[in-house]
């Protein structure tokens, strides 16, 4: 569908960026709050006596929520103002954190959590919908890099912000503080957000509540499935919810294509997906993207459960991997611009061999506590990472027609939440599978080979990228 002038015209840089700290406040507590958890996992357990498949749903859930309810949180924004939908996130969001922080039980802080998800889903797209249409091409500039900015230093504030926060056990609150910081930040974006200019689209876009239902329900099912199986050794009800997941995404994919020939917009236009480049691009940012979550649990329940550190020496440890994605996001696009796709594919493979040597380093150096000695290689992998990352989106948004860059967007913005739910459900089978298969193991031995049997399936993502990255761009270059 074709954008309409938005409501508000674009603010002439020489005004400076007004309410652009409103939204990059919106941006930044979203994305600690994928991160900061990590630090926090081995509190929530011991305190409100969480399983490993719990855990892994405070983690999926919110990035499953985040995910489903991105494409149409972008939607209601053009429809109903993006700065009314931000604020209405954000509000829920602020209350979505009060109950996290205030859970009692596992379940009632898993509900809480997929509850924050979809508040995130609503007030995300508004950020950079907002910035593209609120400002000129020369204000653009600067605003989305005070954005990736701002995201970077959320990702490392998650981890030692976080665990600072855990370890002060402030008001005997231990881990609830992660969420309860939320609360001045939302109070703060709230009262200044009017600052920011309306806008909207005048032809308004349609909203498909079937198929965001559809796709949430099938998702959803593929999620309790993965992570309650292996807790639970397979039962036959897992093996039915395996099923009845697929199902419901066949009925999904059939529905928008039935849609999409009625005239109405879908939320997905399965047309896009029979483009190889593209379809091959969704496939990359779902396997990349299902390595980091992944990661970051693995490591913390590796350092805290298995090797005995508190919750800030945990989260000081991955602040390096932290710091080395943000350096790489920062260089990715003049790398790019100098070097072309081979970036990515010189990123794919550094951050598969840093995996690799980070394996190896855990195997033979964590039961002894050398712990110092992962810092280079931890910022290897971070900074792999951020090579890759960074400007894989905009490689693969580079092969679709320009005419469907926003539908494309929102698929790939999309895929990168379900990649990182997905990527928790993988780890889970492969972690708990191994602490399963040796009871009798010290804890810090077990963790350890936990630890390394989980990172293989991160080994096995990395390298099967590089291979699609030098694929994509042949076929980019063939487009």
């Amino acid at each position: 569908m074709a954008s309409r002038p938005p409501l508000a015209s674009p603010i002439p840089h020489d005004k400076g960026i007004p309410g652009l700290p409103v939204l990059l406040l919106g941006g930044f507590v979203t994305i600690f709050d994928l991160f900061v958890v990590n630090v926090a996992i081995p509190s929530m357990q011991r305190d409100l006596g969480a399983s490993f498949a719990q855990i892994g749903f405070v983690l999926a859930g919110y990035e499953l929520a985040f995910g489903a309810l991105l494409i149409t949180g972008g939607r209601l924004g053009d429809r109903f103002g993006r700065r009314r939908l931000y604020l209405w996130g954000m509000t829920l969001f602020t209350l979505a954190s009060l109950l996290c922080g205030i859970a009692p039980t596992a379940e009632a802080l898993i509900v809480a959590r997929v509850f924050q998800g979809g508040a995130a889903g609503l007030l995300f797209p508004q950020i950079y919908a907002s910035l593209r249409v609120l400002y000129d091409a020369h204000t653009q500039r600067r605003a989305f890099a005070w954005l990736g900015m701002t995201l970077g230093l959320a990702a490392i504030a998650g981890q030692v912000l976080g665990g600072w926060l855990v370890h002060l056990d402030l008001a005997g609150l231990g881990w609830r503080t992660i969420f309860l910081v939320n609360l001045p930040v939302g109070l703060v974006t709230l009262m200044f957000g009017g600052r920011l200019a309306e806008s909207r689209l005048e032809q308004k876009p349609d909203l498909d509540g079937p198929g965001v239902l559809l796709v949430a329900s099938g998702l959803t099912l593929l999620l309790v499935a993965l992570l309650e199986g292996p807790t639970r050794h397979w039962p036959l009800w897992c093996w039915g919810a395996l099923a009845l997941s697929i199902l419901l995404l066949a009925l999904f994919s059939t529905q928008q294509r039935h849609r999409q020939s009625r005239g109405r917009l879908p939320l997905v236009d399965m047309a896009l997906l029979q483009q190889p480049a593209f379809a091959l691009g969704c496939l990359l940012v779902t396997l990349i993207y299902s390595t980091s979550s992944s990661f970051f649990l693995c490591f913390a329940l590796l350092v805290q459960t298995g090797l005995g550190l508190d919750p800030f020496q945990a989260g000081a440890l991955f602040a390096p991997a932290s710091a080395g994605f943000m350096a790489s996001s920062l260089l990715a696009s003049r790398w790019v611009a100098r070097y072309g796709t081979a970036t990515l594919v010189a990123g794919g493979g550094l951050y598969a061999v840093s995996l690799g040597a980070l394996i190896a380093q855990v195997h033979w150096t964590a039961p002894e506590g050398q712990l110092v000695g992962w810092v280079p290689v931890l910022i290897a992998v971070g900074f792999g990472q951020g090579l890759v990352m960074t400007p894989l989106l905009n490689l693969v948004l580079g092969v679709v027609p320009r005419q469907q860059a926003g539908m494309a967007s929102g698929v790939v913005s999309t895929l990168q939440q379900v990649g990182a739910a997905l990527g928790v459900c993988a780890m889970g089978i492969l972690f708990l599978g191994t602490l399963r298969a040796a009871p009798l193991a010290d804890p810090a031995t077990a963790h350890v080979d936990a630890f390394v049997t989980a990172m293989l399936y991160n080994l096995t993502a990395a390298a099967l990228s590089c291979v699609l990255l030098q694929r994509l761009r042949g076929l980019g270059h063939n487009a």
